[in-house]
């Protein structure tokens, strides 16, 4: 069995015991989940894509227009999926489509619903979040990718260089190894200690630069950060790095199937309270589960009861302070945790058993 024959089959399995008619897929996270790794994206910065999955107990279709019609056959669709293109003038064609097809008194369940249209209930988002043999096998592939392509870049930097030149080179980098460059964000000396997002700019790099990648392919997305020094880290410097780490360290320890995200989140909080800087995770998130989203959810102390970690999930923790931050992707196994983006070249310590990335030096 494919692994879209089995995803249609759980998904028709799970809308028959809730009584759905239909489901109306329109992320590019869900599409790409639907169709093992296919792409609906042409404009990066859109959560929704240039074509919608539509789902019942008979059919799986894509619905899109003229332009994408025959590059989606082609290219991205799996066999179990008619591809209906209908006109490019008529933006409403599609949804008049569903209305003639789907009688009035169904149910229709969506990720993103419009209308009479009802919210994919939470057992849904598992069936994404839950990562199937062939996507933990395109997942580490994808991370080893983008951890390559994150040292190739920001090894060439000088301390000369314009922040955009760096997130340029990042951008390059992944392009090159058929990686979508989701984020790039980078920030020389000045900038990493007075923002937590510090989208690059014409700034010169100095003393040192931090680069965080959301790296895409096959809709799975690879996060990591790192820094490289042009000269030797203050004491200051290096032990904010030192602080991080540990709390990450924490996110790490308590990362274990069955534990609720609010929990993990308390354990990060009270991580930093013990090393004086409590307040410091109000001025960032901390990551959580990631896969077919940057993240899928993010971990706070509101997170529900239910929203609870698994065996099979990937995560991105990344704990950060001013002028230092840590961060890789790794997967939730019944054995522990696997890191998915560390490129063995880099320079790494060992931390509670576990490599992590070292401060990159170009001195």
């Amino acid at each position: 069995m494919t692994e879209v024959t089995r995803k249609l089959e759980i998904l028709r399995a799970a809308m028959a015991e809730l009584g759905i008619y239909a489901l109306r897929l329109r992320g590019v996270d869900w599409f790409s989940w639907a169709t093992g790794g296919g792409s609906s994206v042409v404009i990066f910065t859109s959560e929704t894509g240039v074509a919608e999955i539509l789902i019942t107990q008979e059919r799986a279709l894509i619905l899109t227009t003229v332009i994408e019609g025959s590059r989606l056959r082609a290219e991205e669709a799996p066999e179990n999926f008619e591809v209906l293109a209908f006109p490019w003038e008529d933006p409403g064609a599609a949804e008049n489509f569903v209305q003639q097809n789907i009688p009035f008194s169904r149910e229709i369940y969506s990720d993103r619903p419009q209308g009479v249209e009802k919210a994919l209930p939470l057992s849904f988002q598992y069936l994404k979040m839950i990562l199937s043999p062939e996507e933990i096998a395109r997942y580490r592939r994808i991370g080893r990718l983008a951890s390559e392509a994150m040292s190739e870049a920001i090894l060439q930097a000088e301390p000369s260089w314009s922040e955009n030149q760096l997130a340029g080179e990042g951008a390059r980098s992944l392009w090159r190894r058929g990686l979508d460059p989701a984020l790039v964000m980078v920030s020389g000396e000045r900038r990493s200690s007075l923002y937590r997002h510090p989208v690059a700019g014409e700034d010169r790099l100095g003393g040192f630069a931090m680069m965080v990648f959301c790296a895409r392919a096959s809709g799975l997305y690879a996060n990591l950060t790192r820094f490289v020094f042009f000269r030797p880290p203050t004491d200051t410097e290096q032990r904010r790095f030192e602080c991080v780490s540990a709390i990450e360290a924490v996110a790490f320890k308590n990362s274990t199937a069955g534990r609720p995200l609010a929990e993990v989140y308390h354990a990060l909080a009270e991580a930093y309270r013990e090393r004086g800087v409590g307040e410091e995770i109000h001025r960032h998130h901390q990551g959580g589960p990631t896969g077919y989203l940057s993240r899928e959810w993010v971990a706070s102390s509101s997170c529900p009861e239910d929203w609870r970690l698994s065996a099979g999930m990937a995560l991105a923790w990344n704990p950060s302070l001013p002028g230092a931050k840590i961060e890789d992707t790794v997967l939730l196994t019944e054995r522990g945790l696997e890191v998915l983006t560390l490129d063995p070249r880099w320079p790494s310590f060992q931390l509670e058993g576990r490599a992590r990335p070292e401060l990159g030096m170009k001195i």
